[in-house]
C-alpha cells in the first residue's frame, strides 16, 4: 500500500467504515513511515505490539458495525499524557522509565473510540520550551526545510514531535498541549491545524502538569475538519479534575459551513508588534480579505494589556512550575541519584533533580521560587496575576461589544533552524510565544491554521481567537479561512 498514512482522519474514517482496508492494514502503513522517518525523531518511542492489538480490537468492532468516528484511526500522544502500560516520561530524565499504571481521562476516551495508539511523541522537558530542543530524547526535526537548503528546522514546541508527526504523514493526527502555544505555534511552523479549547474543556487528569492554570489538552491535525473530530472525541466533563467544565459533549465537525453571514471578526491593533515580518503582516491582511469575502464584517479592536502578556506569563508559568515539579525527588518513582554513605534525604533531593532536570526547566523552576518567596511575591506575582485579569477583560469587553472571533497571527516568523537559538538570550526564544499567550492567560479557544508560504518556502499560520465554550463558532470560521487559503503544501520526503 504506501500510501494509507497519507489520507486524512475524515478520509480513513469513512474508508474503513466501507471496508476498503482493515485497521491492521492502515496501522501497520502508519508504522512503516514512522519508522521510516526515523531521523525526524517524533517517536519516543513507539509502540508497535500496543498499536497492532488496538487496530485488531478496532477491526472486530467494524466487523460487527460498532465503529465510533475514531475506530481503527492510528494516532500518536504526546509524552505528557499517561497510558498505561507504556512510557510516560515528559522528555525528561528525571521521569527516565516510569510507567503509569493509570490512563490519563483523555486517551482513555480515545482508546473507549476505538483509536489505535502508535506511540508517544517528542516534546521540549515537562513542556518547557519552543523549540523541543529541551527534549532529553534530542530534538524533533521538521519535515520542512528551507528551499534549496538542507539545515534542519525546529518543528516548534512544545509538542514538536506532534506536529512533526502529522506534517509527514507519520500519524493521521495526535494529542497536544498548550500552556502559551504549544500547540498553535507548532502547528502552524508545519503547516497542520492546532486547536487549543476553551480551559475546562478536555481534562487534565493523567498529563503531567506544567502549569496547571493554563494547561489545556488539544488536537493536531491535518485539517480543520479532522480537528474538530478529534476535539470531540477528546473533550469532556470529568469528576477526577476540578477544572474540568460540566458541559454537555457535542459533535464540533457536525455543522462545519463556513459561511460567516452577519458575524464579526475582530483584527487587534495591539498585535502589529514592531520588527513583524512583511510576509507575517502581508498574510493577516490576506486572511481579513478571506474572511470578509466568507461574509463576515472585520472590525479593528483593541486589547490594550497585550504588550503585558508575555511577562506576566513568564512570571506565573514558572511559579506554577515549581510547584508542581517539587514532587520529582527521586524517592516514589523516576531517576534517583547515588548518593554518599553519608548523605541523607536532602542530598537526595538536590542530587536527583540537579542529574534529572535540564538547563530550561531548572531555569523555570529558579525564576518560579524566586517570584513566590517572601519579598517578591506582591512584586511580581502577585501583580502578574492583576495583569492577567486585565488581559481577561479586553478579551470580555471585545466579545460584549459584538464580535465573535478574533483573526491575528500564530507566530512572528516561519520556522527557525535546529540551534539557532542555543546561545542567545533565553527571552528571544520566548517571544515566539507573543501572540499565543494571551489565550492561555485568560482561558480562552484558539486555533492555528495554516495559510500560506514564505519566501523560503516555509509554512505559516494564521490564528482565530474564540469565545469562551464557543469552539463551534470558532472551527467554522477556521473552515472558512481554511478553504479559502486553499493550503496543499507538504513537505518533500527528504528523510
Amino acid at each position: 500500500m504506501g500510501e494509507l498514512s497519507r489520507l486524512t482522519l475524515a478520509e480513513a474514517r469513512d474508508r474503513l467504515r466501507a471496508r476498503d482496508f482493515t485497521a491492521a492494514e492502515l496501522t501497520d502503513d502508519c508504522l512503516a513511515a514512522a519508522e521510516a522517518a526515523a531521523v525526524l525523531n517524533a517517536f519516543t518511542p513507539p509502540t508497535p505490539d500496543l498499536a497492532r492489538a488496538q487496530a485488531a480490537a478496532a477491526d472486530a468492532r467494524l466487523a460487527k458495525g460498532d465503529a465510533p468516528d475514531l475506530c481503527g484511526v492510528p494516532l500518536g500522544i504526546k509524552d505528557l499524557f499517561c497510558v498505561e502500560g507504556a512510557p510516560a516520561q515528559a522528555a525528561s530524565r528525571i521521569l527516565e522509565g516510569f510507567r503509569p499504571p493509570y490512563e490519563s481521562t483523555v486517551t482513555a476516551r480515545l482508546r473507549e473510540r476505538g483509536a489505535v495508539m502508535l506511540g508517544k511523541l517528542n516534546m521540549d522537558e515537562f513542556a518547557m520550551g519552543s523549540s523541543t530542543e529541551t527534549s532529553a530524547f534530542g530534538p524533533a526535526i521538521s519535515p520542512w526545510r528551507r528551499r534549496g537548503d538542507a539545515a534542519p528546522l525546529t518543528p516548534g514546541g512544545s509538542s514538536g514531535g506532534s506536529a512533526a508527526a502529522v506534517a509527514a504523514d507519520l500519524c493521521l493526527g495526535a494529542t497536544g498541549t498548550d500552556t502559551g502555544g504549544s500547540i498553535r505555534q507548532p502547528a502552524a511552523f508545519t503547516g497542520i491545524v492546532g486547536v487549543k479549547p476553551t480551559y475546562g474543556r478536555c481534562s487534565r487528569w493523567g498529563i503531567v502538569a506544567f502549569a496547571s492554570s493554563l494547561d489545556q489538552a488539544g488536537p493536531m491535525a491535518k485539517s480543520v475538519t479532522d480537528a474538530a473530530i478529534l476535539l470531540s472525541a477528546m473533550a469532556g466533563h470529568d469528576p477526577k479534575d476540578s477544572t474540568s467544565a460540566n458541559r454537555p459533549d457535542e459533535d464540533f465537525a457536525a455543522g462545519l459551513k463556513g459561511d460567516l453571514r452577519g458575524r464579526r471578526i475582530g483584527v487587534p491593533r495591539e498585535y502589529r508588534v514592531d520588527g513583524m515580518p512583511a510576509e507575517i503582516e502581508a498574510l493577516w491582511a490576506k486572511g481579513s480579505d478571506m474572511l470578509r469575502d466568507a461574509g463576515a464584517e472585520i472590525v479593528e479592536i483593541s486589547l490594550p494589556h497585550t504588550k503585558y502578556a508575555l511577562p506576566a506569563y513568564y512570571v506565573i508559568a514558572p511559579a506554577e512550575a515549581s510547584s508542581n515539579l517539587a514532587r520529582y525527588d527521586g524517592v516514589r518513582y523516576g531517576r534517583r541519584a547515588r548518593i554518599g554513605a553519608g548523605d541523607g534525604v536532602t542530598e537526595l533531593y538536590e542530587r536527583t533533580r540537579a542529574e534529572g532536570f535540564g538547563r530550561e526547566v531548572q531555569r523555570r523552576i529558579m525564576v518560579g521560587a524566586y517570584v513566590l518567596s517572601a519579598g517578591f511575591y506582591d512584586a511580581y506575582y502577585l501583580r502578574a496575576q492583576k495583569v492577567r485579569t486585565l488581559i481577561k477583560r479586553d478579551f470580555e469587553q471585545a466579545f460584549d461589544a459584538g464580535v465573535d472571533a478574533i483573526l491575528t497571527p500564530a507566530t512572528p516568523s516561519a520556522a527557525f533552524g535546529i540551534g539557532d537559538m542555543a546561545d542567545a538570550d533565553p527571552v528571544q526564544m520566548y517571544l515566539n510565544d507573543v501572540f499565543t499567550v494571551t489565550v492561555n492567560l485568560a482561558g480562552l479557544p484558539g486555533v492555528s491554521v495554516p495559510a500560506g508560504l514564505d519566501a523560503a518556502g516555509l509554512p505559516l499560520g494564521l490564528q482565530l481567537i474564540g469565545r469562551p465554550w464557543d469552539e463551534k463558532g470558532m472551527l467554522d470560521a477556521a473552515f472558512a479561512l481554511e478553504r479559502a487559503c486553499g493550503f496543499a503544501a507538504k513537505p518533500g520526503q527528504w528523510w
